[in-house]
């Protein structure tokens, strides 16, 4: 039921927001050239890597700059994995405005047609992140990463590690259908704010 869900859902997202999508990708294009898509490497359902589409929303090799730079690797580190919004010069003008607007990550929904996802479940995660969940990695793994989860439904009060593993994996333990229409519905004001600068 769970993979039916996501799949319906899925194609009704795509054909209603298929003229945002196609409009944000041609602004990437005109803005800042190609590849108007990247495909982050994250670890999926039982640590099976896949990659995470989104609109690209950083200069190209913005990669190469995070692993070259040992103070904004650091911030990296120590800020969960990620960088603010507000303090990551690698972000473009226009990247930033679909960052805050959440229309990034739009190209997801795809990743939920060929399963690598749901639209519900615990937020991709990368390699290096595997280790905050210690013994409980399988368990967390045993789940298909979602676009919206228990922690992505904090919104701008999403909590860092430790207290991100608690949300995930309570998540993963009691996990329903009726569960995820709750975080769906969390989750449409949270997308209506948009994500603050410190994100």
């Amino acid at each position: 039921m769970k993979r039916v869900s996501d799949v319906v859902f899925a194609l009704v997202l795509l054909l209603l927001t298929a003229p945002i999508l196609l409009l944000a990708a041609l602004t990437v294009l005109v803005t800042s050239g190609r590849p108007v898509f990247f495909g982050h490497h994250r670890v999926g359902r039982h640590g099976i890597p896949f990659r995470c589409w989104k609109l690209r929303t950083m200069s190209v090799g913005a990669e190469l700059v995070l692993v070259t730079n040992p103070r904004l690797h650091a911030q990296y580190m120590a800020n969960g994995f990620k960088l603010p919004l507000s303090s990551d010069p690698r972000v473009t003008p226009v990247g930033a405005m679909l960052r805050r607007s959440y229309i990034d990550e739009l190209p997801q929904l795809f990743n939920v047609l060929n399963g690598s996802m749901s639209m519900v479940g615990p937020r991709p995660i990368v390699a290096q992140e595997v280790a905050e969940y210690g013994a409980a990695a399988g368990e967390l793994l045993s789940a298909r990463p979602g676009i919206f989860g228990a922690w992505a439904a904090e919104g701008r009060s999403r909590p860092a590690y430790p207290r991100r593993t608690e949300l995930e994996l309570e998540y993963v333990r009691r996990r329903s259908l009726v569960l995820d229409l709750m975080i769906l519905m969390r989750s449409v004001p949270v997308v209506l704010l948009g994500q603050g600068p410190d994100a």
